[in-house]
């Protein structure tokens, strides 16, 4: 059976955040987020070739 990776986060804080995120910080998580999708998708098409 395969067990997958733990990873452990790098955060500041755990818990609520007392005010909402700006426009900007939510334009840099989905971008970051997208750029981690596209580095496993390109792995894996490496990994299938």
């Amino acid at each position: 059976m395969k067990r997958k990776k733990q990873i452990e986060l790098d955060v500041d804080f755990i818990g609520e955040q007392k005010e909402p995120l700006t426009k900007e910080e939510e334009k840099q998580i989905s971008d970051f987020i997208k750029r981690n999708k596209q580095k496993k998708v390109k792995s894996k098409k490496k990994v299938a070739v």
